[in-house]
């Protein structure tokens, strides 16, 4: 593909990016932002889940051209219409809407929307034809205008000021208005003069119809990059709406454009929670052009914000250097942010702000060194001031050590109250704060997650890795020398010389360890074993008798493990060290000696419309099968932690691309039918955010089942203790698993709700309820690699920090004083698999890293030893372009997966790039298991990959690329060191945007999309005849009716609980013990918000 030439905007071009709401797909929008912002353009980039009246506001007060948004879960008909009707109620209409959402939205819908106004809706075909440089030109193209002179219907003051007219309706009820003056102040340098006197004449009215009222006060905040200044802004944005009810607030922010395109990325809308408010009204400014670290426009800008009648204004600053201290100029009140990172104690003195600032904030406190860099500080700040001497104290001084990052954090409390207090002095006591003061000047120091002793582990784990497979080698070694010091003892005649070997035999004999000797000692025995008709190995210490072999047509006996013919004692040794036989560490080759034939491990997705209509797919998936392997899909208002409504955004998501479970209720109608209790029933939901309470649900619904079972047979219902009884024995019998993996959720899907460390704790009170009850057939969690590789991971990626992350929990249910052998068979994995090499033994590799650093690091038993993974086919791999050729590659995915013996198997539909998959395709998706399994002659064979030349080199190979990733998470403090600084984000975007990039220059060939095309053109989903799964308005409307009468039935106990799950959190218990009480009588949504509460919200990232 020829390279496209960047389109050069005559204009500054302000574009909002955004994921939809309920829409953590953000792999897309962020590969488009960053070439925006390379193509010129200044970018306000609001990151994944955003409501459209979130980015119409956004939209609004930013000024911007153009909005562009990435839509893949469904609801996209009524989200678009409703973004349109916002802008068009908020006197916006001139703002262009872009949008894309792969096959997800389909031929006609792109035409119906287009036809309502959106601009432009982004097909696959789109992105093949114009290219990713292509599409953000168009985008460009088309929104290369000055919005000052649109003619905007009920922009007031605009319309006024285009005139040359002074109009005084600008203030924070009226946001289009409010911007588009500030836009004029960035103009300044160039506007007619007719528009700059207008400017300059509303200023003066202003001025002179607000002389007698006070006007705001101006807070600045400046200090290094990434010293977490949007997240103390937003931390103390939210305690000033909670202190004053009735008071309004301006946010100003800047940051720097590129010298080279001129394009800029204001990020800091993304950090801040607390712009849902009508309250605040936020500005971004790029520097655009100015050497500061402030635009040239911000001191007009910060004027028309405090004539506009705002009660308050935080000015922002870009990161600056050592020398910079613009923002005294600008502020009544200043605050430097810094971190502990700031290098020798010598660095402070070079600090200017140090010298002006009324504030200075130690951020980041929880880092190691902070207490002795705040100590550096506040010597520092007695220095520059020459406050020798006890008065003031340490405490009395204004530095302060924060922690930004964590829920209510006392060290930004007291940051809080000193702020109020110094704008209080100079406004004559109007700033007089109701918060109690906490009386520190810095954080408690968290308890780390992982202990620091502990921040190493990931490196620790490669090297044990290695070193076992070292040992491996010196193993061989000894047994290769011993063996020919036999052979060589048996073939010579001379005595002297043959006492002489066997001596240095014997001598060499001690350096072979036990272990290794009893390998090779059973080698014979383990061969006639598989040699037999019938094996027996045990499982739980039940015996278990299988056939060893199957008959083919032709009349020949295919053995079901294959041995090696190995007869050198070296080679069984490192077969056995290495590789060994299914079921035997490190279970390269598998972890059980054989398949259950009475359960294979398909397990099929499905989630759609209410519980009813998800409820009936799951009995067709399971008719005349002899297990119930169900698994379930959540729609996005779920998956999100909310309820149903009937706000066009949510309500166009409600049943889509999932299922709708907001109650208990809904949960026990989508698994009526099923005894959950059965040994023949798994059940696994795919919930992240919300799985705790979506899990206590679940288990209510077992509990109940067996509590009817009870009533039905004695004719009553149990007593106190009955009850509890029958509970116990549910909680120890029902199997399954929820994914819960909040460390993934960060690093790719983005369906966290809570802060991280909110959520973490929740799946450790999760585990340890799980260990109190005896839970040893249900899954506490899913590490979860799919969703990264979704995320745009290569497979070395995936599996490395999918295993990272494992790892990482084990580490921090340690660091909770869980026995590893009480939780680690409580742990499962969930991979994706595409078709790159290396996805032809992920599985492998998984299995013997984990196996070894159990065994060997953390002394873990034989159960907690053995990796257990689901796989799904990949999703990314599935096309909206001939969709047909879609099941050719899940076929060949689902193949490599089973001769890599995973424990479960789920294959996409060949039209989910579209739709929730019909009864059809779900069949011919099933089909593909089971031809596979049935057919198949080689699938009968359980260790096909092994004694494979090339699939051994490809196993070393992507054992020690993942082993190198361990040591790069490691070197930045372990996975929760690396998430902080975004790691693992980058790395996905970045190997995603090369996937973007081969894709679309044709350099990655995929049959039928970019090569092998079909001559007829378009897509198959031009196609109006294709069936398109939706919920109807009858369903979505019933499931708000449901909601409505769930929570009509016991209000006043539902507020009750609530108010008892609380304090449970705000007391340190376990969460998830009363969640299984609360879900009883509050609905999901109501119960996320009273955990909001005490918990937090999840703030997002760049």
């Amino acid at each position: 593909m020829v390279a496209v030439p960047k389109y050069s905007p005559s204009h500054p071009v302000r574009v909002v990016t955004a994921a939809a709401l309920f829409d953590g797909h953000d792999a897309a929008i962020n590969v488009m932002r960053r070439i925006l912002q390379a193509t010129g353009a200044e970018v306000i980039h609001l990151g994944h889940n955003r409501a459209a009246a979130e980015v119409v506001d956004a939209a609004v007060e930013e000024d911007a051209q153009a909005i562009a948004v990435s839509s893949y879960q469904g609801g996209h008909n009524e989200y678009f219409r409703y973004m349109k009707d916002l802008l068009a109620q908020r006197g916006a209409s001139h703002i262009r809407i872009f949008g894309g959402g792969g096959g997800v939205i389909v031929p006609r819908e792109i035409e119906a929307l287009e036809d309502y106004g959106i601009e432009k809706i982004f097909s696959p075909e789109d992105g093949r034809e114009l290219g990713l440089q292509g599409m953000i030109n168009h985008l460009l193209q088309n929104s290369d205008f000055d919005p000052i002179e649109m003619e905007t219907a009920g922009a007031g003051a605009v319309l006024a000021v285009k005139e040359g007219a002074v109009h005084a309706e600008v203030g924070p009820e009226h946001p289009v208005a409010l911007a588009r003056m500030i836009s004029l102040a960035e103009r300044r340098s160039s506007l007619p003069t007719h528009l700059a006197s207008a400017l300059d004449d509303w200023k003066k009215s202003r001025r002179c119809s607000t002389s007698e009222i006070r006007p705001a006060s101006v807070f600045g905040v400046t200090g290094t990059g990434g010293a977490g200044k949007s997240s103390l802004i937003d931390e103390l944005l939210l305690r000033f709406l909670r202190d004053y009810e009735d008071r309004t607030v301006a946010v100003l922010c800047v940051d720097p454009s590129k010298r080279r395109t001129g394009g800029a990325l204001l990020g800091d809308r993304i950090r801040m929670n607390a712009l849902g408010s009508a309250r605040v009204f936020m500005r971004s400014l790029a520097t655009r052009g100015s050497m500061a670290e402030v635009s040239e426009a911000t001191s007009e800008a910060l004027e028309i914000l405090k004539l506009a009648g705002f009660d308050l204004v935080i000015l922002e600053t870009s990161g600056i250097g050592q020398g910079n201290s613009a923002v005294v100029d600008l502020a009544d009140v200043t605050a430097y942010v810094m971190t502990p990172e700031y290098g020798a104690p010598s660095q402070l003195e070079k600090i200017d702000m140090i010298d002006f600032a009324d504030l200075v904030v130690v951020n980041k406190y929880e880092r190691r060194g902070a207490e002795d860099a705040l100590r550096d500080v506040r010597k520092q700040y007695r220095r520059s001031r020459e406050l020798f001497g006890d008065t003031p104290t340490d405490a009395d001084l204004p530095v302060f050590g924060t922690i930004a990052s964590r829920f209510n954090d006392l060290g930004v409390t007291s940051l809080y109250r000193a702020l109020m207090d110094l704008l209080n002095e100079g406004a004559e006591g109007a700033w007089e704060s109701s918060l109690e003061d906490p009386g520190i000047r810095a954080s408690r120091q968290r308890t780390a997650l992982i202990p620091p002793k502990r921040i190493r582990y990931l490196a620790e784990i490669a090297e044990t890795v290695r070193g076992y497979k070292q040992h491996a080698q010196e193993q061989v070694d000894v047994a290769r020398r011993l063996e020919a010091l036999r052979v060589a003892a048996s073939e010579v005649d001379d005595e002297g010389v043959k006492e002489s070997i066997e001596a240095r035999a014997e001598h060499l004999a001690p350096e072979l360890d036990e272990r290794s000797r009893t390998l090779l000692k059973e080698w014979p025995e383990l061969r006639r074993g598989y040699a037999a008709d019938e094996f027996v190995y045990q499982v739980r210490g039940r015996d278990i008798h299988v056939q060893t072999g199957v008959e083919s047509l032709s009349g020949l006996r295919l053995p079901r493990v294959a041995l090696p013919r190995f007869e050198s004692d070296g080679e069984v040794l490192r077969f056995r060290l290495l590789e060994n036989l299914p079921g035997h560490f490190p279970y390269t080759g598998g972890l059980f000696p054989f398949r259950r034939e009475a359960e294979a491990p398909k397990r099929m997705f499905a989630g759609e419309g209410p519980p009813k209509r998800t409820n009936e797919r799951f009995h067709f998936l399971s008719a005349d099968e002899d297990a119930n392997r169900l698994s379930t899909a959540f729609d996005s208002v779920t998956l999100y932690g909310e309820d149903p409504d009937e706000r066009p955004d949510i309500w166009g998501k409600v049943g889509e691309s999932g299922v709708s479970v907001c109650t208990l209720a809904d949960m026990k109608i989508l698994y009526s039918g099923f005894d959950l209790c059965a040994p023949n029933t798994s059940v696994s939901m795919t919930i992240n955010g919300p799985a705790p309470i979506l899990l206590a649900m679940y288990l209510n619904v077992a509990i109940d089942q067996q509590v009817d079972a009870f009533e039905q047979d004695e004719g009553r219902a149990p007593d106190e203790a009955e009850r509890e009884a029958i509970a116990d024995r549910t909680l120890q019998v029902v199997r399954g698993t929820v994914q819960a993996d909040i460390l993934k959720e960060d690093q790719a899907q983005n369906t966290c709700i809570y802060s991280t460390e909110f959520a973490l704790k929740m799946m450790g009170d999760i585990q340890e309820y799980f260990i109190e009850k005896k839970v040893r057939n249900y899954y506490s969690v899913s590490i979860s690699g799919y969703h990264i590789a979704e995320a745009g991971a290569n497979p070395i990626t995936q599996t490395a920090f999918t295993l990272a992350n494992g790892f990482t929990l084990v580490e921090y249910y340690l660091s909770r004083g869980m026995d590893i052998d009480a939780f680690a068979p409580n742990l499962s994995f969930f991979f994706s698999n595409g078709l790159d090499p290396e996805y032809t033994v992920i599985g492998r590799v998984a299995r013997r890293i984990w196996a070894v650093a159990m065994r060997d690091l953390y002394g873990a038993g034989e159960r907690s030893q053995k990796l257990k993974y689901h796989i799904q086919t990949s999703g990314r791999s599935l096309h909206a372009q001939e969709i047909d050729f879609n099941d050719i590659r899940t076929t060949l995915q689902a193949l490599l997966a089973w001769n890599d013996n995973c424990n479960s198997l789920h294959t996409n539909a060949y039209d989910e790039a579209i739709t929730t998959p019909t009864p059809e395709s779900v069949r011919r998706a099933m089909a593909i298991q089971l031809i596979i399994q049935q057919e198949l002659g080689l699938a009968k064979g359980e260790n096909t990959l092994q004694g494979a030349y090339l699939v051994d080199e490809l196993t070393e190979l992507v054992e020690e690329a993942v082993l190198g990733e361990f040591e790069r998470l490691a070197d930045r403090g372990g996975v929760l060191g690396a998430m902080e600084r975004q790691y693992q984000r980058s790395r996905i975007q970045e190997e995603s945007l090369l996937y973007e990039r081969r894709k679309h220059d044709g350099s990655l060939p995929i049959i039928g999309v970019n090569t092998y095309r079909n001559p007829a053109g378009g897509m198959a989903s031009e196609d109006d005849s294709m069936e398109l799964r939706r919920a109807t308005p009858e369903e979505k409307n019933g499931q708000i009716e449901a909601l409505r009468a769930f929570q009509g039935r016991d209000a006043e106990g539902a507020s009750e609980a609530l108010a008892r799950l609380q304090q449970v959190a705000l007391d340190g218990g376990n969460i998830f013990a009363e969640l299984v009480q609360t879900v009883r009588v509050a609905s999901l949504g109501q119960i996320s918000s009273a955990l909001y509460e005490v918990g937090g919200r999840y703030r997002r990232s760049m």
